[in-house]
């Protein structure tokens, strides 16, 4: 009897014991699962740092791109200003030479009056020429008296 009372007590400290390791081995796999799930979140946490470090890089470059294009474009208008000023610059110096001879003519109708207006004309059309034939930029500045003498 004692031993089948010794054999129970440890039969019943081994059931327990039993319990216990059943109740520690299923915190330990559910610990395991966590890990595991942890683990794999890390996993696809890293993949995600994969791919948004290569979306980065392509951001990156497609920025760097962007800059160089907006760089040849912003190149590209400073030189159409510049030829807009210089066309600008160009077309006020030929504004002046019109306002000149019209200057010129005014003064030289003036000066010989309605008979002598063909011959004036014919003048007028040689002096056109040889402006036009210069490139319309006279290479001296003229006195109206020099025109009105070089033209009777």
């Amino acid at each position: 009897e004692l031993q089948v009372d010794e054999l129970q007590k440890l039969l019943a400290g081994l059931e327990k014991e039993r319990r216990s390791l059943v109740a520690e081995m299923k915190d330990s796999e559910a610990e395991l699962e966590r890990l595991r799930s942890v683990e794999g979140d890390k996993l696809a946490q890293q993949d995600r740092v994969a791919q948004l470090e290569k979306e980065v890089a392509m951001l990156k470059e497609k920025i760097h791109h962007l800059d160089d294009m907006l760089k040849s474009q912003q190149r590209k208008v400073r030189q159409m200003i510049e030829q807009l000023q210089n066309s600008k610059t160009v077309i006020l110096a030929k504004d002046s030479t019109i306002q000149e001879l019209k200057e010129r003519v005014s003064y030289l109708e003036a000066e010989v009056g309605p008979k002598g207006n063909l011959e004036m004309h014919d003048c007028i059309e040689h002096l056109i020429e040889k402006q036009v034939g210069r490139g319309g930029h006279s290479s001296r500045a003229r006195s109206k008296s020099e025109y009105v003498s070089r033209y009777r």
